[in-house]
């Protein structure tokens, strides 16, 4: 009897720890890709942000004196529309919401807000600290500014309402930068690497990683002062995801193909 039950107080111990043990977080997936189309990019555009929106790219670029915001048609690459930035300024990411154009710069706490029809100013607004990329969801504008920070902010005042850790495996991945929302999650280019990241935004948690390392060719990367892979665009219409870098000559629709 006594043998009895201390077997069933032993099974009740295991059970307990086996209930309350915490679940095993599921690994991040990583990526690779398949080149569906390759199209034209101004090698003279240092990219800082990029999105689709009716049939066009838009695009900003950075560095002091040579920042601008562009309408590029995806074909040819040229800009059917073009605004050159104040030179004292560096700019960063931009996204549209309702009729408008959002633009960061780089350490001047200073964003800028444009219509987005004819790329004239309408606006300024601030925040703290440096300002990196941009993208958007339903209700919210998301901002990167090279930590591991998402920050959220109130697409009419520009307000920031929160923000969240980008972790994988519980450790911070920092130098996030240019963004773009795609199906609920977040695609961040890992900056000064060959990565993007996907991110639940409601946790920060990484679901997932690209390895986009060999797009350029060999001959690409001997032809110019090519920099690093950022920019990142999505057309929902048509389920296209687009990438380039800072001075690449070339943009690549691409597919993704999960590793083993």
């Amino acid at each position: 009897m006594l043998t009895r039950v201390l077997k069933g107080l032993a099974l009740a111990v295991l059970l307990t720890a086996t209930a309350c043990a915490p679940a095993q977080a599921e690994k991040a997936r990583t990526y690779g890709y398949t080149v569906v189309k390759i199209y034209p990019h101004d090698v003279g555009a240092f990219t800082e942000g990029l999105f689709w929106r009716d049939g066009f790219l838009y695009e900003s670029t950075g560095l002091e004196g040579r920042s601008s915001i562009r309408k590029v048609t995806l074909e040819t690459g040229v800009p059917e529309q073009e605004r050159m930035i104040d030179s004292r300024y560096f700019g960063e990411g931009i996204i549209d919401w309702k009729g408008k154009l959002i633009e960061l710069t780089w350490k001047d706490q200073v964003g800028f807000i444009y219509d987005l029809a004819s790329f004239e100013k309408t606006g300024e607004f601030s925040y703290a600290g440096e300002g990196w990329a941009l993208t958007k969801d339903d209700s919210r504008i998301i901002m990167s500014d090279g930590t591991s920070a998402l920050r959220f902010l109130d697409p009419e005042t520009l307000k920031e309402t929160g923000r969240v850790q980008v972790t994988d495996d519980g450790k911070p991945v920092d130098n996030i930068n240019e963004l773009e929302f795609v199906k609920g999650e977040v695609l961040a280019n890992i900056w000064q690497t060959d990565r993007i990241v996907r991110i639940d935004p409601k946790t920060g948690k990484v679901t997932g990683w690209i390895d986009l390392s060999g797009l350029l060719s060999d001959a690409d990367l001997a032809a110019g002062q090519v920099d690093v892979l950022n920019g990142i665009a999505y057309d929902a219409a048509t389920d296209r995801l687009f990438v380039t870098g800072k001075f690449w000559p070339k943009l690549f629709e691409i597919k993704l193909t999960p590793k083993p």
